[in-house]
C-alpha cells in the first residue's frame, strides 16, 4: 500500500530564525529543524517559534509510522505584511517542488502565522491546525513579560520608542532655531498620514524595484538623478531662508521652498524612471515599461500642479496666477492623467496579448495560486483561466503585472 504524502508545516512569519539564530528558510527535514530549533531557543529561551518547531518535530515522529511525511519551517520577513507573505509563498513553492505533498498539518503559535492559512490552502489541503499556546502567557501577571519581549524586537521598538524620540528631537531643534512648534506638528502629521494610508510601503515598493549596480549601464543615469535630488533639497532650504528674510507668512514660506525645490526635483525623478526603463529593456521585461511610463506622466503632472499652486500662493510678481488658472491646471491634469492611463493600458494589453501565455500558472501579487491559463480572448482582452477546482473564469490582460515562467496579476 502506497503511503500518503503529508507535510508538517511551521511558519515563522517575522523571521526570528534569521534575526536571532542566523538561519535562513526554508528549513527542511527533521534534523535540520531540530538543530534550528535548538539554536533559536539557545539564542532566546522564551521564543515561541522554537517551541512550535519542537511540537512539529513530535508530530512528524508520530506520523512517520503511517505516512510518507516531511517537515518544513518557512520564514517570512521582519517587516511582516506583504514582504513576509511573498517570502513564505516562494519558500512553500520551493518545498512543494521537492516534496509534492497531498496535504499538510499546520503547526502554529496562534499569532500572526494563522494569517498565512489562505496562502497555504491555495496550494495544498490542510488536514488540521495544531495550535500551540504557551501556558505561562495566559496568566495576567505575566503579560508585562510578553510586552517587554516584544519591545525588544526592532519593529515594535521603532514604533514605541523611535517615533516619540524623533518628535522630541525635532521639538528641541525647532526651539533652538526659533521656528516654533508648527513645523514639528506639520512633520509629525505628515508622517502619520503617510504611515496611516500605507503610502510609505507603496513608495518603498517603487524604489525597491530600482537596482543600483556598477554592472548596469543605468548607473550613469542614476548618479545625476541623485545629484539633482541633493541640489533640490539645498535649493528648497535656500528658498525657505529667503522667504523668512523677506518676512513672508508661514504658508508663503512653505510655497517658496516648494517652488525652489521644483526647479530640479522633477528631473531627478524622471532620470530615475529613464534609468529603470533602460534596465527593463536590457532584461527583456517590456511589460513593466508601461507602469513606469505612468510614473513619468504623474511626475510631470504633479510638477505642473505644485508649480502653479506655489505661484498662486506667492503671486509676488507678473505673470500673476489667479485661482481660476490654478483650477484649470488641476482639471487639465486630471484629464491628461486619465487619457495617459488609458493609452498606457492599451499599450500594455497589446504587449501582453502577443506573449505565449497558454498553460502558464497564475498567481496573485500576494502569492495566492489562482489557476492555469487555458486560452486568450483577444477580442475581450481577457485570459481564460481554469481554477484549481476546475471552474473557468476570465482575468483582464490589463491586470497582468509580470510574466516569467508563471503569470503574476495585481489582485
Amino acid at each position: 500500500m502506497v503511503k500518503k504524502s503529508k507535510l508538517v508545516l511551521c511558519i515563522d512569519r517575522d523571521n526570528d530564525l534569521y534575526e536571532k539564530a542566523k538561519i535562513s528558510g526554508p528549513v527542511i527535514g527533521r534534523e535540520a529543524n531540530f538543530e534550528a530549533a535548538n539554536k533559536l531557543i539557545m539564542a532566546d529561551a522564551g521564543e515561541v517559534d522554537a517551541n512550535t518547531m519542537f511540537r512539529a518535530i513530535k508530530i512528524f515522529d508520530e506520523l512517520s509510522k503511517d505516512y510518507n511525511v516531511q517537515l518544513a519551517t518557512l520564514t517570512g520577513s521582519q517587516k511582516l505584511g506583504l514582504a513576509a507573505d511573498n517570502e513564505v509563498s516562494e519558500q512553500l513553492e520551493r518545498v512543494l517542488s521537492e516534496f509534492p505533498a497531498e496535504s499538510c498539518i499546520f503547526v502554529s503559535d496562534g499569532a500572526s502565522d494563522e494569517q498565512m492559512m489562505p496562502i497555504i490552502r491555495s496550494r495544498l489541503k490542510i488536514d488540521s491546525v495544531e495550535l500551540l499556546v504557551i501556558k505561562q502567557a495566559k496568566e495576567l501577571e505575566k503579560t508585562y513579560v510578553v510586552l517587554l519581549e516584544k519591545l525588544k524586537e526592532p519593529y515594535f521598538a521603532r514604533m514605541v520608542f523611535g517615533i516619540p524620540a524623533v518628535i522630541l528631537l525635532l521639538l528641541a531643534i525647532s526651539r533652538w532655531a526659533n521656528l516654533g512648534w508648527e513645523p514639528v506638528v506639520f512633520v509629525a502629521g505628515l508622517f502619520l498620514l503617510i504611515r496611516g494610508f500605507g503610502i510609505d510601503d507603496k513608495i518603498g515598493a517603487v524604489f525597491s524595484s530600482f537596482k543600483f549596480s556598477v554592472e548596469n549601464i543605468s548607473l550613469i543615469i542614476y548618479l545625476p538623478a541623485f545629484v539633482f535630488f541633493i541640489i533640490s533639497i539645498w535649493m528648497g532650504y535656500q528658498g525657505y531662508e529667503q522667504a523668512r528674510l523677506d518676512r513672508l507668512d508661514f504658508v508663503k514660506t512653505i510655497a517658496s521652498a516648494i517652488k525652489s525645490m521644483l526647479v530640479l526635483l522633477p528631473w531627478s525623478a524622471l532620470l530615475l524612471i529613464i534609468g529603470k526603463v533602460v534596465d527593463l529593456l536590457n532584461e527583456g521585461r517590456k511589460l513593466e515599461i508601461s507602469k513606469f511610463g505612468l510614473y513619468a506622466v504623474s511626475t510631470v503632472l504633479l510638477w505642473l500642479i505644485f508649480s502653479v499652486a506655489a505661484d498662486w500662493v506667492l503671486n509676488t510678481g507678473e505673470p500673476y496666477v489667479s485661482f481660476g488658472d490654478f483650477a484649470f491646471v488641476i482639471i487639465a491634469s486630471v484629464v491628461l492623467a486619465a487619457v495617459s492611463s488609458h493609452v498606457l493600458r492599451l499599450i500594455k494589453i497589446s504587449v501582453v496579448s502577443k506573449m505565449k501565455l497558454e498553460n502558464k500558472e497564475i498567481f496573485s501579487d500576494t502569492g495566492v495560486y489562482m489557476g492555469k491559463v487555458i486560452g486568450v480572448d483577444a477580442k475581450n482582452a481577457t485570459l481564460v483561466v481554469r481554477s484549481p477546482l476546475g471552474q473557468k473564469f476570465n482575468i483582464g490582460l490589463d491586470v497582468v503585472s509580470a510574466v516569467t515562467d508563471r503569470i503574476h496579476v495585481s489582485y
